[in-house]
């Protein structure tokens, strides 16, 4: 809960008088009454994140303003738990109501608990699977994969999850019994299966759970030989304190995955979230030059063979988009809502979850600008999509922008999208 702040209403009255604004027009640039603007600097009432990053770019303050108002205080570790590919066992339980789950236990656990099973079969032991078994089974699964990434788009996490942590098992157990180019393969597909599993456990709303999933993906792909996969999971460990809003672990993380010896990909990806860190901050200096660096490490052309591409691959122009996501944390709503518009229109329209993702984003722009109808227009088409796919990440953006709506209640098409949205505010995830 955000709290009055006394230190933050006399920066703000001191910048705005030096800039030689009255309430009346500040009020009129960031969108906010002039009453509820002369109760923060008064100390009366908290100054929200939002309204932070709107006077700080109004009052050009470089951050100044926005490091005035903490971030909230969560206990999600910043350091995934120590693995071993070999520690544990995987148990998921499976139920027709939904209410299906999955926990990794000790050996001790699965050996007192086995008189209770229904069911249980064994793999062929030490047996060797053949050559061509070897090879079908991973052609066969990167398909599956590619198939799995495409339903994300339009399905919501819980029935996905089952199928993609069966098959993680799989190909882990399957490793074992190939030959040894078969295998890195295997362990490498794997590990891949494990970071999707994490990025839609993250998007359920468990953050310990999806940093757990990173470091599983991170130990199989070391176990067949790529360690560069450890510098992705600092890049995926930034984008939870990212939507943590802590802008500084953001920024040390994402340095962190840029280290020469890495793919570029995989620079230009942590590029790309070092420059979200800094929009977070009010650097926007800084956030622009990781921007022209992630562009420049992008491009760059790599020979991955039959990989799954690493990060998103419904994005045309990733820095495009995260450049529109960036200036709207830097409180340059009506420029991020038009890069938006651009970027989106890219967006083929069977990527449902990106569409809502960056969509409800474009809107909550439009809205922090003061034009209510066309954000309203703007989410309206959108919200059967928010429901489809129950995203945990998509539902805080649509929180601040239901309570960016509720300061102008007045308008008619705000009222009419109104219960909805406050359903929607609170959907819970998978």
């Amino acid at each position: 809960m955000l709290l009055p702040s006394s230190e933050f209403g006399e920066e703000l009255r001191k910048r705005r008088l030096g800039a030689g604004l009255s309430l009346t027009a500040l009020s009129a640039v960031v969108h906010y009454s002039k009453a509820q603007l002369s109760k923060v600097e008064r100390g009366i009432a908290a100054p929200s994140r939002d309204l932070a990053r709107l006077c700080d770019a109004a009052l050009h303050a470089g951050g100044a303003l926005i490091a005035l108002v903490a971030p909230p205080v969560t206990d999600v570790p910043k350091e995934p738990a120590p693995y071993g590919v070999n520690e544990e066992e995987w148990v998921m339980r499976l139920s027709p109501d939904g209410s299906s789950g999955f926990q990794p236990v000790g050996r001790r656990q699965v050996v007192g608990a086995g008189a209770a099973s229904l069911m249980s079969w064994r793999t062929g032991g030490q047996g060797r699977v053949s050559p061509t078994g070897g090879v079908g089974m991973l052609d066969a699964s990167r398909s599956l994969f590619t198939h799995y990434r495409r339903l994300g788009q339009s399905v919501e996490p819980g029935f996905l999850l089952p199928g993609l942590i069966a098959q993680t098992h799989t190909l882990r157990e399957l490793s074992a019994h190939v030959d040894s180019g078969t295998r890195q393969e295997l362990l490498a597909l794997g590990s891949r299966y494990a970071e999707y599993v994490g990025w839609l456990v993250q998007e359920t709303g468990d953050e310990q759970a999806a940093l757990w999933w990173t470091q599983r993906a991170v130990d199989l792909a070391a176990a067949g030989g790529d360690r560069a996969l450890a510098g992705y999971a600092l890049v995926r460990r930034a984008l939870v304190t990212l939507y943590q809003d802590d802008a500084e672990q953001t920024v040390a993380l994402a340095r962190r995955a840029q280290s020469g010896t890495l793919p570029p990909r995989i620079r230009g990806l942590a590029a790309q979230r070092e420059a979200q860190g800094h929009a977070l901050a009010g650097d926007g200096d800084a956030c622009m030059r990781a921007l022209d660096r992630a562009r420049t490490l992008l491009a760059v052309q790599e020979g991955e063979g039959e990989a799954p591409v690493i990060g998103s691959m419904h994005l045309p122009d990733s820095v495009g988009m995260i450049t529109g996501w960036c200036l709207f944390d830097l409180g340059q709503v009506r420029k991020a809502a038009e890069e938006l518009d651009r970027q989106l229109a890219l967006v083929s329209p069977e990527a449902v979850r990106t569409q809502v993702r960056y969509g409800i984003r474009r809107a909550l722009a439009y809205a922090s600008h003061g034009e209510i109808d066309h954000a309203c227009a703007l989410v309206a088409p959108l919200l059967d999509g928010v429901v489809a796919v129950r995203s945990a990440t998509v539902t805080i953006d649509l929180r601040r922008l239901s309570r960016v709506l509720a300061r102008h209640s007045g308008h008619a098409v705000v009222r009419r999208l109104e219960p909805r949205l406050a359903v929607l505010s609170r959907l819970p995830v998978s």
